[in-house]
């Protein structure tokens, strides 16, 4: 299976990415990129997810995804993972699975974390697409995360946040949703954990609170 290179010129480009503000000039993409311009919400979230994070970033993309939604994340550790594999394991019982996006923030040649590989590779066998606006050969650079954020969010009709930290990297997708205009979605978590403080800060500040996939609407 090759990389596709698609420009922003090209009908191939998504709708959706095209008209934010500085949507990537260019995507690499490897894999089903028909999932690019069908419905799909972004799961983010803390890397140092907590069992109570990691088993509802999964079951909600599990669920989402057998009801045709198309699951898009990071590929980072923690819940962008946890996202991915619910929905991996959504298409490999045979349900109605929309597949799932992964958003790097390297060239596709350069999977991060290292550790992810595998899933990366699971996420090509299983119907789903990997996608970077950087071109083969970029490493993983720090700067490139911030950037990719908006993309995840670009791609989605709306963004649901599982555990997030006060000073949380995830609130910056957040940011970039909401400029969107995107929806936001978020799990409440546990008041005496850490990993809990910015979600609920969110859903104080108004954003939707999920307690079931199907209060994503």
């Amino acid at each position: 299976m090759r990389i596709e290179e698609i420009s922003i010129d090209s009908k191939k480009y998504p709708q959706k990415l095209r008209n934010i503000y500085d949507p990537p000039k260019k995507l690499y993409v490897l894999g089903n990129k028909e999932l690019l311009n069908k419905f799909g919400i972004a799961i983010v979230g803390s890397r140092q997810a907590t069992q109570y994070g990691k088993m509802n970033s999964y079951n909600v993309a599990k669920e989402l995804s057998k009801n045709g939604v198309v699951i898009i994340s990071g590929l980072a550790v923690g819940i962008d993972s946890y996202s991915h594999w619910g929905a991996i394991k959504a298409f490999d019982m045979n349900w109605n699975s929309a597949g799932t996006v992964a958003v790097l923030g390297s060239g596709i040649d350069n999977i991060y974390p290292k550790e992810n590989i595998e899933l990366a590779n699971e996420i090509i066998r299983n119907g789903g697409a990997i996608i970077s606006e950087y071109p083969c050969g970029t490493k993983p650079d720090k700067m490139n995360f911030p950037a990719r954020n908006r993309i995840i969010s670009g791609l989605s009709k709306g963004i649901i946040v599982i555990e997030a930290k006060e000073k949380s990297g995830t609130l910056i997708t957040v940011d970039f949703a909401l400029e969107q205009g995107r929806d936001v979605f978020v799990v409440p978590g546990n008041i005496n954990s850490i990993n809990s403080v910015g979600t609920n800060d969110l859903i104080k500040q108004g954003a939707k609170m999920v307690t079931s996939y199907e209060d994503i609407k």
